[in-house]
């Protein structure tokens, strides 16, 4: 019996394996972004079935299917769904950033007309239809003040509110709590304005003003503090949740009461989100007018009084001037809303550097 030995001589040698995978260029990405828009232009204005809008859009999936072809036959399939669904995600990021970048330049070009020293020294007292003058001050010092007031008497019972139902509440009561400040949540604004109407405007102002009912910038601040109130215990009730256990049981390990573990541990850790759900409900009641309007009744003229008689905030001047019939008035509308913005995000900015500097340090 003959046995046939192969020599390893006689095997062809063996081809180095390479570890790198072919990849698309850099500029092939763009590439086919470029020429999606341009065959998305043609064949929408080729058409006439639509506009701008509709070349985007086309144009967004003519890249998609684009990539995915590129990538299937360079890179392989599972290299192609990998960056059609990054592709994706960023197109989803764009699209959602678009109305965002979109009304800020809106108001910044538009709200820039009126942005002098007269628009933020004076009120519309006796200004007429044809006057191009007139301010927003009163406006101002209306929001500053109702919106403050609000704050003071909302922001302290919402944590407290929010501290219960985590570290204390249980049982029926504190779902009953939480059952009813989900419903708060879904209250419609006017609806706050017609219960400080009902209550505070028609039944106790009497009692300060000789019998007689009166509009005010406090009432304004209550039917705010109605609206606020849902938000801060919501947000604050989820950002206590966040904290660590093993930071709470660290605390009673050493002997340190509940109530002080509360206040040297827990706020301090979750005051950034605190802080954002704080902002989120200023800004929410810095942008009402129908509770403004309700109880507080607008005016021209400058009050720096919130207890006594009617006062404006800058979402009523916002309203009011965007109705009347000056021509001079929708640029003051414009100049008012981006003021009203700028001030929630200077508000917004101070409050974030201020929760980041007194945080609890890790």
């Amino acid at each position: 019996m003959t046995t046939t030995v192969t020599s390893h001589r006689s095997r062809p040698p063996a081809q180095p394996v390479s570890l790198r995978a072919r990849r698309l260029p850099w500029y092939a990405a763009p590439a086919i972004a470029v020429a999606a828009l341009v065959l998305s232009a043609v064949l929408v204005y080729g058409t006439d079935i639509g506009g701008p809008v509709l070349v985007v859009v086309l144009g967004a999936v003519l890249y998609l299917v684009g990539l995915f072809v590129a990538a299937n036959v360079v890179e392989g399939r599972r290299s192609a769904r990998n960056r059609t669904w990054s592709a994706l995600i960023h197109s989803a990021f764009v699209l959602a950033v678009l109305p965002l970048v979109s009304v800020v330049w809106t108001l910044v070009s538009k709200g820039a007309e009126r942005l002098d020293g007269n628009f933020f020294q004076t009120s519309m007292n006796n200004i007429g239809a044809r006057d191009a003058t007139g301010g927003a001050y009163h406006a101002i010092v209306g929001t500053l003040e109702q919106v403050g007031i609000a704050t003071l008497i909302t922001v302290p019972l919402g944590i407290l509110c929010a501290i219960y139902i985590v570290e204390y509440g249980r049982g029926k009561f504190a779902f009953a709590i939480r059952f009813f400040v989900d419903v708060m949540t879904g209250i419609p604004s006017i609806v706050s304005g017609l219960f400080v109407l009902a209550f505070w405007v028609l039944v106790v102002s009497p009692w300060f003003n000789d019998g007689r009912p009166s509009f005010s910038g406090f009432a304004a601040a209550l039917a705010l503090s109605v609206l606020m109130l849902p938000t801060i215990v919501r947000s604050t009730e989820e950002m206590l949740r966040l904290v660590p256990p093993p930071l709470r049981e660290g605390a009673y390990a050493l002997g340190v009461p509940k109530w002080k573990t509360i206040l040297r541990v827990v706020l301090p850790t979750a005051l950034p989100g605190i802080v954002t759900g704080v902002m989120l409900a200023i800004a929410r009641a810095a942008g009402e007018t129908a509770p403004v309007l309700l109880v507080a009744g607008g005016g021209a003229a400058i009050n720096t009084n919130p207890f006594e008689n009617n006062q404006s905030s800058l979402s009523l001047f916002v309203y009011q001037q965007a109705g009347d019939a000056s021509k001079y008035a929708p640029a003051r509308a414009w100049t008012a809303a981006l003021t009203l913005v700028a001030l929630v995000l200077i508000l917004t900015i101070a409050a974030k550097l201020l929760a980041r500097r007194n945080r609890l340090s890790r």
